[in-house]
């Protein structure tokens, strides 16, 4: 079984245990962490997501332009972003990364983080919306028909993309989750 190396790559230089220097953005100390990452052979790094937090995606397209092999872990929460929209960003940023993208589903655990971005969900009811979110997201990035949908938390007519990823068929999915509304999620 192989082994993988997964590292964090923060914005800025602060911790839990002493405030940032500067910006919650730092795009040189960004750098220089995820360099750090490759120049030592990590596999990959970790954009995590919090609602007051730089958004992960961009950071992480800074850095798959900047990097030739470091793989992105990409954390995406499902209530911030429509389906359609968060599939051909997700395409477009493994267009940048040439192929290194894996996208982390976050459902939410803590109900008061949730609550920040206005998702007032309970998390039996977040992992239903994740697991047809998920659903959407991958048969967006694989069909170049259009299409409608017709579910319990997103509707739409006639949609197709024009951006696909590099990966074939698509760029890998990682979820989390113990509850039992988790497994059946995920199992999905």
């Amino acid at each position: 079984m192989p082994v993988e190396f997964l590292g964090i790559a923060a914005t800025h230089d602060g911790s839990e245990t002493r405030p940032r220097s500067g910006a919650a953005f730092d795009k040189e100390y960004t750098l220089k962490l995820a360099r750090a990452h490759e120049d030592h052979g990590w596999d990959r790094v970790l954009f995590a997501y919090g609602s007051g937090s730089p958004d992960p995606a961009p950071a992480a397209a800074y850095i798959a332009s900047r990097l030739d092999t470091l793989q992105i872990l990409l954390a995406h929460r499902p209530n911030v972003s429509y389906p359609t929209f968060a599939a051909k960003t997700f395409a477009t940023l493994d267009q940048i990364s040439e192929g290194r993208l894996t996208v982390h589903f976050i459902t939410g655990g803590n109900d008061h983080e949730q609550g920040r971005e206005g998702d007032t969900l309970t998390k039996d009811e977040r992992y239903t919306r994740t697991r047809e979110y998920i659903e959407i997201v991958k048969r967006v990035w694989t069909s170049h028909e259009s299409f409608d949908h017709e579910g319990e938390h997103y509707r739409f007519h006639d949609f197709v993309s024009d951006v696909f990823p590099v990966q074939r068929p698509r760029p890998d999915v990682s979820f989390g989750g113990s509850s039992a509304a988790a497994y059946a999620a995920g199992g999905a």
